[in-house]
């Protein structure tokens, strides 16, 4: 989660929101790291699990990520955790909640609906504090 908090604090440089997302393989390797870049590339869908992930599934040559965990400081979107579900990502692990739009517990829990082929376990709350003072800070310093 380290690894996703040093990420994320990259985006701020072009003014996205701090998210930083990091894939790592069954033997704890670092596969990706990525951070939001929606302003940065002008794309609604350049959320930092999005980016990681296609990565991720890039230097590996295959779509599929089972084993794999995503480490996000940010509780993942409808649309996040619905590629972590279709990547087949094994874990998700992220820092703080999501109120208004997270899709791993808060509003919906798209990893774990049973209607699904895939299920992802989730770990929430992972330096949820850091996390959430990192995102309170850009957002203060915004307005």
């Amino acid at each position: 989660m380290k690894m996703a908090i040093a990420e994320a604090k990259l985006a701020i440089d072009h003014g996205d929101v701090p998210v930083g997302a990091v894939v790592v393989d069954p033997s704890g390797e670092v596969v990706a790291s990525e951070h939001n870049r929606r302003e940065e590339l002008s794309d609604p869908t350049a959320h930092a699990e999005l980016l990681a992930i296609r990565e991720a599934a890039r230097r590996l040559r295959d779509w599929r990520l089972t084993g794999h965990t995503l480490y996000v400081t940010l509780e993942p979107c409808p649309m996040c955790a619905g590629a972590l579900v279709w990547s087949r990502v094994d874990r998700i692990v992220y820092g703080a909640a999501d109120p208004k739009a997270g899709a791993a517990w808060s509003l919906y829990n798209i990893p774990q609906d049973k209607r699904l082929n895939h299920r992802c376990e989730i770990t929430q709350g992972v330096l949820a504090d850091e996390v959430s003072e990192q995102l309170r800070t850009f957002f203060a310093e915004r307005r």
